[in-house]
């Protein structure tokens, strides 16, 4: 072999060696140091890390607050606030002037009726105006006559009984076009009916020419007008849970239309019975209802603190994993591993802080940053 074979020979050599010198041995400087790898173990939950060491860990901290109990509930009106409107006169809907869903106020005209009654009301009106007016006549001559000694005392007291009890007849068919309605100067077939209440209109059972009245077939309920600035909370609360509130007691509302607004009621009546397919009671929370941001049907959450305390787990809220409306959080499981158990989150705390009622007690170690791992987990 020549002497220039020998020296290309000893070059690859050596460029030979220096490579697998780099494959055995890491240097820093050449670039970032690899990621962390994971090791399938076969249980979802438990997962198996080369670099433990990357993913710190923090104990959780001790928090003593009032125990809570929240339930769902719906809005509904309050009935003492929940006004039917209904004619009284019986007849056919001739104009209509407000609709469901409508704010009225006390006095507006709602809807005209076409009725019958009025003749009828009128024509008793006018005979007992007649009466009295006969009747009268015949008392004021009797009492004459019996001055002059003409007739008896009885006559003078058969003629003023006669002139009271025509009286009395008129006043009646007075009040009857009064509550028609109806003045009795000026007499209509037309009978406005207007709001007993301020309030919007939850309920409109009448139509352009359909039948209104309590005599007629039908709902004898036009409209229904309820008073919307207070409003009642109807919850269910399981049987177990019934003792932890009582009458008067505060709670607080969160709407899920609204997540950032909160509102404070108070409990009026804890329901006698309960279901018996659920085994719960409906529990009645009364509440201000200001700008009418309550709207009827919309489903909320009623949050009540009782008056002992309970010791709960806190911890950084990057520690806890929100997955598939579940909270998560990781610990250490030795040998490299991590567990993940499911947790139940409480209240968002300053300094971004995450309360657990449930499922790790204080003093606990969990992973302080549980995103990093889970891209971990995603990665592989």
């Amino acid at each position: 072999m020549t002497t220039k074979s020998l020296l290309v020979l000893s070059c690859c050599v050596a460029v030979c060696v220096s490579l697998s010198a780099c494959k055995k041995e890491f240097n820093p400087a050449d670039g970032a140091p690899p990621s962390p790898q994971v090791v399938p173990t076969g249980d979802m939950s438990l997962v198996s890390v080369d670099k433990p060491n990357l993913f710190p860990l923090v104990a959780a901290e001790q928090r003593e607050a009032p125990a809570e109990l929240n339930v769902t509930g719906a809005v509904f009106p309050d009935v003492a606030r929940e006004i039917p409107v209904i004619s009284l006169a019986n007849g056919r809907v001739v104009d209509i002037k407000a609709r469901l869903d409508d704010y009225v106020k006390k006095g507006d005209l709602l809807i005209k009726v076409q009725s019958p009654d009025v003749s009828g009301a009128y024509d008793v009106y006018l005979k007992a105006a007649n009466d009295e007016r006969m009747n009268n006549l015949q008392y004021v001559r009797s009492q004459t006559l019996f001055e002059h000694g003409a007739i008896s005392q009885s006559m003078l007291e058969q003629a003023e009984d006669a002139e009271k009890d025509s009286q009395a007849d008129l006043t009646a068919a007075e009040e009857v076009l009064k509550v028609l309605g109806v003045d009795k100067v000026h007499p209509s077939g037309i009978v406005n009916v207007y709001a007993p209440i301020s309030g919007v209109i939850i309920a409109q059972n009448v139509t352009q020419a359909a039948a209104a009245g309590v005599n007629l077939s039908g709902t004898a309920t036009a409209f229904t007008i309820a008073d919307l600035t207070s409003v009642w909370i109807i919850c269910d609360v399981y049987e177990n849970d019934i003792p932890k509130i009582t009458l008067g007691q505060s709670a607080q509302i969160r709407l899920t239309a609204y997540p950032d607004k909160m509102l404070t009621g108070r409990v009026s009546d804890i329901g006698p019975v309960l279901d018996p397919n659920i085994r719960t009671a409906k529990v009645r929370i009364e509440i201000p209802n200001p700008g009418n941001i309550l709207k009827l049907g919309m489903f909320v959450t009623a949050t009540f603190e009782s008056k002992t305390k309970e010791k709960h787990a806190v911890v950084s809220a990057d520690a806890v994993l929100h997955l598939h409306d579940r909270d998560w959080v990781f610990i250490p499981a030795g040998d490299k591993q991590f567990r993940r158990i499911e947790v139940s989150a409480g209240r968002i705390l300053p300094g971004n802080k995450q309360e657990l009622l449930s499922g790790i007690t204080p003093g606990q170690k969990v992973v302080s940053n549980v995103l990093q791992l889970e891209a971990t987990l995603e990665a592989q």
